[in-house]
């Protein structure tokens, strides 16, 4: 892809998010993740029913009368973007693959950021750490991160999400929105996760294919794992494969939303070829 393109796809992408978190999503979002403390505001006369402990003692005694301290909710926060882009998010059996798919999700996350004047950074992973943008604020440094995520070529096509967390506790300092947008086709994150879901506030996004849950009857055909290039054959019309298929594809997502859960993390899932809005609005709403 060349740069003519790859600048067509950023400013299609940007359409199509921005207006989505214009008028979407940056209102669920103000009201979805709270600031980090409060913030002294003003003083004002006291009121009947206000909390004796915010009277403002000085302005009281210039005054003769009794004042308060005024607090708002500090709303400067810091989101990031964990962004798994191993092999197998090159798969999808509808209009899009996955890796689309989440690019499109965490681009209008990052513009319901700044439309809320917050930073955002940009994590990118396989089994390794493929790249880290701090977080920063403003509309360039977003269109930024799409094209990071439409056009970065990985290293490695395998996934380790508990190295791309462990990687996350050592950078992240201050509190910030975690997002992690992956097909959670891996296990033995659990810990790394407890750890970060302490002090930050996380949402896990799997996306995934209706065909990755659901083995369809085609025959004798030839299956290649994406990430290990292991080639084998496989025969989808024997009940007993399709079977152990689909266990196997429920072991995974239970430990998805069984590690998430008791990490106190949230958890959306978005099916390819289905709307992600509302799946997005409905667990901002949950939230508020």
């Amino acid at each position: 892809m060349n740069t003519k393109e790859i600048l067509k796809k950023v400013r299609k992408i940007e359409i199509k998010t921005k207006r989505l978190s214009n008028h979407i999503f940056s209102g669920e979002y103000h009201s979805s993740f709270k600031g980090r403390g409060m913030t002294f505001s003003e003083v004002r006369q006291y009121q009947f029913g206000d909390d004796i402990r915010n009277i403002d003692w000085n302005v009281t005694a210039r005054y003769n009368e009794p004042f308060v301290k005024v607090f708002e909710e500090e709303r400067e926060l810091t989101m990031l973007l964990m962004v798994d882009i191993s092999a197998s998010e090159s798969f999808g059996t509808d209009e899009q693959f996955k890796r689309e798919t989440i690019t499109e999700i965490a681009a209008t996350l990052a513009f319901s950021a700044i439309q809320n004047n917050d930073k955002v950074g940009l994590l990118l992973f396989t089994d390794q750490i493929e790249l880290f943008m701090p977080p920063k604020k403003g509309k360039s440094h977003v269109l930024r991160i799409i094209r990071e995520l439409i056009e970065f070529q990985p290293k490695s096509k395998k996934t380790n999400i508990n190295k791309a967390l462990e990687y996350l506790i050592g950078v992240v300092k201050k509190k910030a929105i975690i997002f992690i947008l992956s097909d959670f086709i891996d296990n033995n994150y659990n810990q790394a996760l407890r750890i970060i879901g302490r002090k930050h506030d996380v949402t896990g996004i799997r996306v995934y294919d209706k065909y990755e849950k659901e083995l369809p009857k085609l025959g004798m055909i030839q299956v290649v794992d994406a990430e290990t290039g292991k080639t084998i054959l496989v025969d989808t019309n024997s009940k007993k494969v399709r079977n152990q298929y689909q266990a196997n594809y429920l072991k995974i997502v239970d430990y998805y939303k069984t590690t998430f859960k008791k990490s106190g993390s949230g958890v959306i899932h978005a099916r390819l070829g289905r709307d992600y809005v509302k799946e997005l609005m409905n667990y901002f709403k949950r939230r508020s």
